[in-house]
């Protein structure tokens, strides 16, 4: 307690006469009021900032901008810009540039499409979950370069856990492993997502997705001495680093499905040690 200790002498008009707490810093648990609004809970006073601005269009510009131009062109004065308006105006809807990142990837995520039955099992489930968490990265590949600052808060995400949750709800996993066995697909697939995105930046620098990859075995094997690397260059040799990506195909395809197929069966293998 920081209050200093009673007296016996009358309070003077220029100390404070009330043992409230001034302090206006937040606590741990309160929640930003952008994100509370993102959830529906208004609690902004009537009169407002003016009628014509929201946060959702506050939102989606930013959105816009980060399509465009990357998520390091994001920014408070930047998302004014594209509205027509200033960057004093936002703080009053987000007063971080956390807050409209967390938002910005809520909105571009969105809700997550209906999915196989979980009467079906947990596994057809989970392999939707993965590759539709992957496809909502792909339209939006800014999105992987967020930072991750905590669990999610945020409504559409907190739908994406509920989803992948629910997969796993007759499996007689504890609910901690549940949690975890989300994080493990979750963080795959950000993973292969990221990996996506710099190949698709560096095909838009000149190179072809089959030179993104080839190169790379290429240079390594004038780098190396197969007597000191005799494993790598087995792997070079063997033509498995210049895997082709079809015109019509997504880069890495193949090792989304692998290793989204290697999790899954690690966890059936923790579920039936359950059973």
């Amino acid at each position: 307690m920081t209050d200093a200790e009673p007296t016996t002498t009358e309070p003077t008009t220029t100390e404070p006469t009330s043992t409230e707490p001034t302090s206006t810093e937040p606590t741990s648990t309160e929640v930003p009021a952008s994100i509370r609004e993102s959830w529906g809970l208004r609690d902004r006073p009537a009169k407002g900032p003016r009628p014509g601005l929201s946060l959702e269009k506050i939102v989606a510009a930013a959105i816009a901008v980060a399509g465009r131009d990357g998520l390091a062109a994001v920014s408070m004065s930047r998302v004014a810009a594209e509205l027509g308006s200033s960057a004093m105006s936002l703080y009053r809807y987000v007063a971080a540039k956390d807050e409209l990142l967390a938002l910005m990837f809520d909105a571009a995520t969105g809700v997550p499409p209906r999915g196989p039955d979980p009467a079906d099992g947990w596994r057809p489930g989970l392999r939707h979950w993965t590759t539709e968490v992957f496809a909502a990265y792909r339209r939006h590949p800014w999105a992987v370069r967020i930072p991750i600052s905590g669990p999610p808060i945020t409504p559409n995400q907190t739908a994406w856990l509920e989803l992948a949750l629910g997969y796993l709800r007759d499996t007689g996993l504890t609910e901690q492993e549940k949690l975890s066995c989300v994080l493990l697909l979750s963080g795959f697939v950000r993973n292969q997502a990221s990996m996506v995105a710099d190949f698709a930046e560096a095909i838009r620098a000149g190179a072809t997705p089959g030179q993104a990859a080839a190169s790379y075995g290429r240079t390594l094997a004038g780098l190396i001495d197969p007597q000191h690397f005799p494993f790598v260059s087995a792997a070079i040799a063997s033509g498995s680093l210049d895997d082709e990506t079809p015109p019509d195909g997504e880069p890495l395809a193949d090792e989304l499905a692998f290793g989204l197929e290697r999790i899954l069966d690690g966890i059936d293998v923790l579920i039936r040690s359950r059973a």
